[in-house]
C-alpha cells in the first residue's frame, strides 16, 4: 500500500523545455540498479550537475526559490525510450504530479504505475502557470483527483483532466496492481471455484 493520493495542494517546479526525454529525465548509466532506491539523486543528473559533480547553480532543481511535489514540464514529456526509471527518478526525488500539455503514453502508464498523477492540460492553462510561477516561485496548484481538476490558485483558473478509471481507483486508494489483486481475492477465488464446476 502507497500513499493515498486525494487533493494535492503545493508549490511547483517550473521545467519550461518541451521534448523532455527519458534520457534526460534519468541518463542510461544509471539504468543498471534493480530497485527503484536512489533514483530521485539522479533525476536530471546531467542537467542538475557538472562533469566534475558541482551542482548547476543555474538549473531549477538547483534554485531554493522553487520546490513542492508538483513538476510543470513543457509538451511531450516524457518523450524516447520506454524506461521506467525516469518513473522511478520523479517518485523518487518526491513528485507526486507532473503537469504538462502532452505526454508520451509508456510514460504516462509508467508514471501511474509508480503513483505519480500525470495531468494534461492544455497549452494555455500550462502558459498561465508558468507565468503564475514565474511571477511568484511560491504560487500553488490545487490538484483534486477525485472531481479530476487542476485549478492555478494565483488566476482561479480550473481544468478537468483525464485518467483511467482503474488507475484513478489505485491511486485513490493507494494500491498497486499487486494490492489491487489482493483487495479483490474473495471475489477471484469465488469466481474461479464457480467456473471449475
Amino acid at each position: 500500500m502507497k500513499e493515498k493520493f486525494n487533493i494535492l495542494t503545493s508549490t511547483c517546479v517550473p521545467l519550461p523545455l518541451e521534448n523532455v526525454d527519458t534520457d534526460q529525465i534519468i541518463p542510461a548509466r544509471f539504468l543498471k540498479a534493480t530497485t527503484k532506491e536512489g533514483f530521485g539523486d539522479n533525476l536530471f543528473r546531467d542537467w542538475r550537475y557538472d562533469k566534475q559533480g558541482n551542482k548547476i547553480e543555474s538549473f531549477v532543481l538547483n534554485d531554493p526559490a522553487y520546490g513542492g511535489k508538483i513538476l510543470v514540464g513543457g509538451k511531450n514529456f516524457g518523450s524516447g525510450s520506454s524506461r521506467e526509471h525516469a518513473a522511478w527518478a520523479i517518485a523518487g526525488y518526491g513528485f507526486r504530479v507532473v503537469v504538462s500539455s502532452f505526454f508520451a503514453d509508456i510514460f504516462r502508464n509508467n508514471a501511474l504505475n509508480n503513483f505519480v498523477l500525470p495531468v494534461v492540460v492544455s497549452d494555455e492553462f500550462l502558459a498561465g502557470l508558468f507565468e503564475s510561477i514565474n511571477k511568484d516561485p511560491k504560487a500553488e496548484v490545487e490538484v483534486n483527483l477525485p472531481l479530476q481538476t487542476i485549478t492555478n490558485k494565483s488566476t482561479g483558473r480550473s481544468e478537468q483532466f483525464e485518467i483511467n478509471a482503474y488507475k484513478k481507483h489505485c491511486l485513490e486508494n493507494g494500491l498497486d496492481d499487486i494490492d489491487f489483486l489482493l483487495t479483490n481475492k474473495d471475489k477471484i477465488e469465488a469466481w474461479e471455484e464457480k467456473a471449475s464446476r
